[in-house]
Formats: structure tokens, sequence, C-alpha cells
């Protein structure tokens, strides 16, 4: 598996959007939209202040191949962020991931979730060289979920008491896509 500093960024066929590397100065826009009571509903973001997205950019630009990948999606006009899309749990070792996204309202409901998702599978398969990347999907998160299903993604399992979610446990949907299989 070949990381080299995030090798070609995944292209998206999408009119309105483009991805680039995320950077600090994005903190603020990423966190607005996060704290929005609408995406904290259906999200395991936990956050209070924007202090504490800040140590997930030092993780983002380590070169360690199981290091997370964090993009950026921005608007082609204009390149304000949208959203973010990224791989955790990476295991060279075994060539697989956990794919992560997350949106502004602004732009839910335009195929951008399933474009994104759909460009950093396929970079992530054929750049990466990965063989599996799976997700975990808050059971309240609907739109996830199908964005996921049109992705290709096959639900795999039912994880209860999978993460705590603002205190409470919450449960989770556990989908995958293998390279190879359309």
């Amino acid at each position: 598996m070949s990381r080299c500093g995030t090798p070609r960024l995944p292209l998206t066929d999408h009119p309105l959007v483009t991805l680039r590397h995320l950077e600090r100065s994005d903190a603020p826009v990423w966190y607005a939209y996060l704290a929005d009571p609408v995406v904290v509903e259906h999200t395991s973001w936990n956050l209070r202040s924007i202090d504490d997205l800040l140590p997930h950019f030092d993780d983002y630009a380590s070169a360690q191949p199981s290091s997370p990948i964090r993009l950026a999606v921005v608007l082609r006009d204009g390149g304000q962020l949208v959203g973010t899309i990224g791989l955790n749990a990476i295991s060279p070792q075994h060539r697989t991931a956990e794919i992560a996204y997350d949106l502004a309202p602004a732009v839910w409901g335009q195929g951008v979730a399933t474009a994104i998702v759909n460009a950093v599978v396929d970079w992530g398969f054929q750049r990466l060289g990965l063989l599996r990347i799976q997700a975990t999907v808050l059971e309240s998160n609907a739109r996830s979920i199908r964005v996921l299903e049109r992705c290709a993604f096959e639900r795999e399992g039912y994880l209860r008491c999978y993460r705590q979610i603002r205190g409470r446990p919450g449960n989770f949907w556990l989908y995958a896509r293998l390279a190879g299989v359309p």
C-alpha cells in the first residue's frame, strides 16, 4: 500500500464541489457546520469548541502510512468549505480503512455525498491499494445510510452500544465495500 504523502487527490465529477487538502485555516468553518444541531443529531462528533478539532490536524499532517487522511470538500465556485471526507483506521498490513464524511446542510440533497464517497473509495482502491473500505453509521442517520447503499456498500452488521454519543451509548450499522466488487 503506497501513501507517499497522499498521492494525487481523488477527483470528483460533481459540478458543485471539488476536493483539496484540509488545512488548519478550515477549522472555523468546519466547526461552524459541525456544531449545527441538524448536523450534530446524526453524527458521533462531540465538540465543545473549535479547540476540540485542532488536534486532528496533527494526525492528518502525519506521513505515517496508518495516519488518517482528511480532505476538504469545497465549492468549485469560490472555494468555500462545505464538508470533509477521509479515511481513518488505515491498516497498511490488512489494506483496510474506514471512510468518514460530513457535509454542511447547504449542500445536502444535491448528490454531493454520493459523488465524494465514490471518488474517495475509487481512489482508496486504485491509488492506495486498499482491499476493504468500511463505514460505521449511526442508526438514525438515514441519509448517510442511503449514500452508502447508493455507493455499493453492503450492510454487514449492527453494532450495539458501539460509541458514546454525547454521553449515551449509540448503535451503529456497519457497512463495507470490497475492491473489485462493484
